[in-house]
């Protein structure tokens, strides 16, 4: 390991790692729950779609980490799974199994766009402001999900989210009314005295002392203190049978309907290729810019990216990120894409692609000791997101805020994250601002034409949805 991974030439050592990978997967390990419990609001298997996910995101990850040498993380991704189901399904007709087919012809384009170096390119062309407000913006993202998730405010979003945590709906006409008809987000204060509220708090309080003096694995000694006080105060159950895991991947491996791919749609075969061709879009949009705002903004935090700010071996973990979505529809599953809860293992030490190997061996693991995965409380890893927001926060510093060319760009990419709740939203409307205001200034030739093509896609996108 330390001769495959180079930890030596890295400044890291085997034990770093696997307390970074700990870490790591210990802030995602609720996907492993949550994706299957959205994905079967499109009539999904549970069951199956909980190893489809562990299956996706072992892959991914483990992939990254032999491919690329890289820390980075990778599972189904949350916004990617509700477009899946309220868009693509509930919206626009299709049943799982043809979503299933969309997911994967997106992965070969994935895979086609990474081995031309198009991914790549795409990567290279964005302006150091956009770059630099990226980490920002996914901080205040993450700690917006870490503050919601801890209960310290409450982000009320209506008969959706109630839908969701239950089954209370009979049909799909039934959710797309709701879903026109939910009102706006409303942030506010949660409730400070519930309980696991309080031990989420504590465990910020917890997890800043031990990093202020300088404890190696901070993250996770706090995780795992409030894990176990969660259970000894009885906050967190017990599960009954630890080890009743069955392995059936029947009800979704292989059951892709490409039939529904031009045929949802009413009207002329030309009118269905042009609907295909947005969902399409929507969905490469949204993963790529996803994947290459969580790529930069945990590779700045990690110090990975070169002098001119450009993240080497980027092709190889974009590959690994475009694999994983094309095997995991075949599995079962929604998109794929690198997590930004790999910041916290980053700020555990992880330096290297042994991280990302522990996280995929611990999705492995959990196959067959899923209930174990949920002895971990939202309120352990609720202060870990918290806290990387802190920390990514500091990029803010090299934006030159004196340049409203650069400054306006560059805030509306920090701000829209957090306020969409969504890393592709905050990118797409920086680069479309940007390259107008570069336009504007008669700057055009300094206006990559990668750029503009970028632009262009994301007002289209925009306009789609």
């Amino acid at each position: 390991m330390t001769r495959l991974f180079r930890l030596a030439h890295h400044s890291t050592s085997l034990r770093q790692e696997i307390i970074a990978g700990l870490t790591t997967f210990s802030t995602m390990a609720y996907i492993i729950f949550v994706n299957p419990a959205i994905l079967s609001k499109a009539g999904m298997d549970f069951q199956s779609a909980m190893l489809a996910t562990c299956l996706a995101a072992a892959t991914g990850s483990l992939l990254t980490g032999l491919l690329s040498n890289y820390p980075f993380a990778q599972a189904p991704g949350m916004g990617l799974n509700a477009f899946f189901v309220y868009t693509l399904v509930f919206q626009a007709g299709y049943t799982w199994q043809g979503g299933l087919a969309v997911v994967f012809v997106s992965g070969v384009v994935f895979i086609l766009l990474t081995l031309s170096g198009w991914r790549a390119a795409i990567a290279e062309a964005l302006p150091p402001a956009i770059l630099h407000a990226i980490p920002a913006g996914i901080g205040l993202f993450i700690t917006l999900i870490g503050l919601n998730n801890a209960g310290i405010i409450d982000v009320n979003q209506g008969p959706i989210i109630d839908l969701v945590l239950s089954d209370a709906w009979q049909e799909k006409g039934q959710l797309v009314d709701l879903v026109n008809q939910a009102p706006p987000q409303i942030l506010q204060f949660g409730n400070l005295n519930d309980p696991n509220v309080l031990l989420a708090v504590l465990g910020f309080v917890l997890m800043a002392v031990l990093m202020l003096r300088n404890v190696t694995g901070a993250i996770l000694i706090s995780i795992v203190a409030i894990s176990v006080l969660s259970l000894v105060t009885g906050l967190t159950p017990l599960p009954n049978r630890a080890l009743s895991f069955q392995f059936d991947l029947t009800p979704t491996f292989l059951k892709l309907d490409f039939t529904q791919l031009f045929g949802q749609a009413d009207g002329s075969f030309f009118r269905k290729v042009l609907d295909l061709l947005a969902i399409l879009i929507a969905f490469t949009m949204v993963d790529l810019f996803d994947t290459l705002g969580t790529l930069y903004g945990t590779a700045e935090k990690g110090g990975f990216l070169d002098q001119d700010g450009k993240l080497p071996r980027i092709n190889r973990a974009l590959l690994a990120d475009a694999i994983a979505t094309t095997l995991g529809s075949l599995l079962g599953t929604s998109t794929t894409t690198t997590y930004i809860e790999s910041g916290t293992g980053i700020v555990a030490g992880g330096r290297t692609g042994l991280t990302a190997l522990v996280v995929g061996g611990l999705f492995l693991l959990c196959i067959f000791l899923s209930p174990l995965a949920g002895l971990i409380p939202t309120a352990a890893t609720s202060p870990a997101l918290i806290m990387v927001g802190v920390l990514m926060l500091g990029s803010v510093r090299k934006i030159n805020f004196d340049d409203l060319s650069e400054a306006v760009p560059a805030f509306l990419v920090i701000v829209l994250m957090p306020f969409t709740y969504s890393i592709a939203n905050g990118i797409g409307a920086g680069i479309i601002v940007y390259a107008l205001l570069r336009l504007a200034k008669g700057e055009i030739r300094q206006l990559h034409p990668v750029m503009a093509i970028i632009a262009v896609l994301f007002i289209i996108k925009f306009i789609m949805t």
